[in-house]
């Protein structure tokens, strides 16, 4: 039987991510409107870093990294889930409307159960998983295709989108791969400082700080991602990797974008086309296929025991 207190916290760290996340791509669009999105970004990571590593070090009394094994695997998944991932996630709000890369963040939910199949904690796939994974496929392809005549930007502001979906996944997937003494939230606030100081140098290099200058909506835009979308929410993505499923981590990717399009609608007013909308409605049926309860990967059997403590 299922401890209560876990079916709780599963619930209560799922609806973080949703809730969170999927008001962080509005969010994010007001920040990189306002300010350099390395710089920017860099500065949101290295700060929640050490805050997060003081929380979890100084007030819950977590073990402190002490191994450069630990610091490696940190710039691994830093590298992936924050340079790569919410790096060219935000240089891509510059170009495509906050709903539109939302929904695109629905392809990390295939890549997740379907690389997730590998490695010493892999769930293989059945027949309704690769019926999901196609389906979820084929609602992306149409999602890319534009209202308007596609620019050059428009196409790299998908194509980054599509990338950094990869590059989260990746990062999920080693990340569950991996053995540490390191509590999920001191190891993620670690891989959010190593992230964001390689974000930072990107930043510097690209001349960013001579364009930074903070606005009031943009700071208060950065304040938000740093404190609820890094700190709170990612803490929460940090547990459910290494005490959920594939498939049920990548839930969000149909929650979140589902939010996100509401709010891009209603603070926004962003619009999808028809045969965007047709996609939307692709990738949602996709993915609840592969998350579906008691199919494709979401058999209880499967969950294996946490590795950190």
């Amino acid at each position: 039987m299922r401890d209560p207190r876990y079916s709780a916290k599963l619930t209560l760290c799922l609806a973080t991510v949703y809730i969170v996340w999927g008001s962080s791509f509005l969010i994010t669009k007001i920040a990189v409107t306002n300010l350099p999105p390395a710089l920017f970004s860099g500065i949101r990571f290295s700060f929640a870093g050490v805050f997060l590593m003081v929380i979890a070090g100084a007030y819950r009394g977590d073990a402190w990294p002490k191994q450069w094994l630990d610091w490696r695997h940190a710039a691994i998944t830093g590298f992936f889930m924050v340079v790569t991932s919410n790096g060219l996630s935000t240089w891509s709000l510059q170009h495509i409307p906050s709903n539109q890369a939302a929904l695109l963040t629905g392809t990390s939910a295939f890549w997740i159960a379907g690389l997730g199949q590998f490695g010493r904690r892999g769930h293989p796939l059945t027949r309704s998983a690769l019926v999901g994974l196609l389906i979820s496929f084929v609602g992306a392809v149409l999602m890319l295709i534009p209202r308007q005549p596609l620019t050059r930007l428009d196409a790299l502001g998908q194509l980054g989108v599509l990338t950094g979906s990869l590059g989260w996944s990746l990062g999920t997937l080693y990340y569950r791969g991996i053995d540490t003494h390191l509590s999920s939230l001191m190891f993620m606030a670690m891989q959010m400082l190593v992230g964001g100081f390689m974000l930072l140098c990107i930043g510097l290099l690209h001349g960013d700080a001579a364009h930074f200058s903070p606005t009031l909506p943009g700071t208060l835009a950065m304040l938000y991602l740093i404190f609820f979308s890094s700190c709170l929410a990612y803490t929460a993505y940090g547990w459910l990797t290494v005490n959920s499923t594939p498939a049920i981590i990548g839930t969000y990717s149909y929650v979140n974008p589902a939010i996100a399009a509401f709010l891009g609608w209603q603070f926004l007013h962003e619009h999808l086309s028809r045969t965007q909308l047709l996609g939307m409605v692709i990738i949602i049926a996709g993915v609840s296929i592969l998350t579906r309860p008691g199919g494709s990967l979401t058999d209880p059997k499967t969950l294996a025991e946490p590795k950190t403590q």
